[in-house]
């Protein structure tokens, strides 16, 4: 009787919990194998999700400490609004690559005179801007947002342009883009750069846009694929420029390459919309004399 009293006790040491059962039974861990921490020995749930980590190694003598600090209340409402994007809306991303020859030699020749008359740089974001707000008037889908039951589709173009700021990004609006010559988006995208890195944006000022750019390339990024800013149903990715090999009239040349992501909610905008749109896009890019200057370079430049 003694002995049927100590198998019992022993039994009842090393069991474990429903839950922990579960666990280990899942991951195949012999009980015998795992220390309970619970009543009499018992083995908890924390303990089997304890011994199911995997393994790290042998430690060889290094710093393995960690911090953790508190999110920002930017950064979480930033993290609600990814998450909603992601899980509300069906949202597909497709890519393309743009010939960048025509920009930079543009840029090459009239930067100095851009900036010395509007003190302003010639930056990618005027010709991206103006080639964005092109295709939005030609796939007006791209410009429209879901309300209710309801298609909201606006005649206005709102730009949201991500910058870095102290808080982390922000994404504040250029207004009425479509009215804006190359040293409008220019000037308004320097003034809300700085207003973002001295903390003095407005929530105004961020609220409301139509469309979205955002620029990982400055950070060196090749390719992505851009969540869409809600409710908007559309976000164009730039990325880094890498000089490339590509076929020019039967010819394999060099030329400076930038990969480009368009997503879009599906929900709104289908394939048609969405390829065609970034189509538009790298049109106006590769011939911006032809399509976004009307053949006057310096009358755009306002030079």
């Amino acid at each position: 009787m003694a002995a049927s009293v100590a198998e019992k006790t022993t039994y009842a040491t090393n069991a474990p919990s429903p839950a922990a059962r579960k666990i280990l039974q899942e991951r195949e861990i012999p009980a015998s194998s795992v220390k309970g921490t619970g009543k009499d020995g018992r083995i908890t749930k924390e303990d089997a999700l304890k011994a199911s980590k995997p393994s790290m190694g042998t430690p060889t003598g290094g710093l393995r400490t960690e911090t953790r600090a508190k999110m920002s209340m930017l950064r979480r409402k930033v993290a609600e609004r990814l998450v909603s994007a992601k899980n509300e809306t069906a949202m597909l991303t497709t890519f393309n690559e743009v010939d960048m020859t025509a920009i930079y030699e543009l840029r090459s020749q009239y930067k100095d005179a851009f900036k010395d008359k509007h003190n302003v740089n010639l930056g990618f974001m005027s010709f991206f801007t103006l080639a964005v707000v092109r295709a939005l008037k030609m796939f007006p889908d791209v410009n429209s947002m879901i309300d209710g039951q309801e298609k909201v589709t606006y005649d206005f173009c709102d730009i949201s342009i991500a910058v870095s700021g102290p808080k982390g990004l922000m994404v504040p609006v250029i207004r009425n883009a479509e009215n804006l010559s190359f040293r409008g988006v220019e000037a308004e995208v320097k003034r809300l750069a700085l207003r973002a890195r001295d903390g003095q944006i407005t929530v105004d000022e961020m609220t409301g846009g139509t469309f979205t750019i955002t620029n990982g390339g400055v950070f060196g990024s090749m390719l992505s694929t851009p969540i869409i800013n809600p409710p908007q149903s559309g976000i164009l990715g730039m990325h880094n420029v890498v000089d490339r090999a590509v076929v020019k009239n039967g010819q394999i040349v060099v030329a400076p390459v930038m990969y480009v992501a368009l997503s879009y909610d599906h929900r709104i905008i289908d394939g048609r919309e969405s390829v065609g749109f970034l189509v538009a896009v790298k049109e106006a890019l590769e011939n911006p004399v032809e399509i976004l200057m009307n053949g006057n370079i310096k009358a755009a430049l306002e030079l």
